[in-house]
């Protein structure tokens, strides 16, 4: 299992919160989330995230899938940082 921190803004934090997508997206890949908001910046979130296989899951960032469901979640692309457990 491997450990990945993931940083990035979104439109709407609630919003962001209470999307049912990283659930639909990730937990049938065996992927667990746990979701963090910056209390300094209002749009600025992050996750835990525990991945069984990290190619599978380089696999399912690249997807349509995981763009569709970032859409969704008002994720701005462009402002994401993954950091890998060292």
């Amino acid at each position: 299992m491997t450990t990945v921190m993931i940083f990035h803004e979104v439109d709407d934090v609630q919003h962001w919160l209470g999307s049912p997508k990283r659930e639909e997206v990730f937990g049938p890949l065996g992927i667990t989330v746990r979701t963090f908001v910056d209390p300094a910046k209002t749009n600025r979130v992050g996750l835990i995230v525990d991945v069984p296989d990290m190619d599978t899951f380089q696999q399912m960032m690249e997807s349509d899938v995981a763009a569709e469901a970032m859409k969704y979640d008002g994720v701005r692309p462009e402002t994401i940082v993954t950091l890998v457990e060292s």
